[in-house]
């Protein structure tokens, strides 16, 4: 025949249909929510499924499947404690121009 042996040993990718697909899709988003489409390719093809990244990207974003950023919250002061708190003495300050403190520079 002509062909390589590589070809007898090769398995051949198996192709699912967009619905089968997409609920693989949903059912791994779902379960994860902070995986991205990289970890979502990588978990289809852990089940043998094929898909190309353009697609699973699109997919992904049509149907609303993208991953959701999670930004921790920063306190930027604790005020709630029972520690004597100061008085902000230079509110009250207006600074009337540069001052000269004899240093020559």
């Amino acid at each position: 025949m002509g062909l390589p042996w590589s070809t007898l040993y090769d398995q051949q990718a198996t192709w699912t249909d967009a619905t089968e697909l997409l609920a693989r899709l949903t059912a791994l988003c779902d379960a994860f929510e902070g995986y991205g489409y990289r970890r979502v390719g990588a978990a289809l093809s852990q089940q043998e499924t094929v898909v190309d990244g353009k697609k699973l990207r699109r997919l992904m974003r049509e149907d609303g499947l993208q991953l959701r950023l999670r930004r921790r919250f920063k306190a930027a002061t604790d005020s709630d404690h029972d520690l004597p708190v100061f008085p902000n003495v230079a509110a009250e300050l207006v600074p009337g121009g540069p001052t000269n403190s004899g240093s020559p520079i």
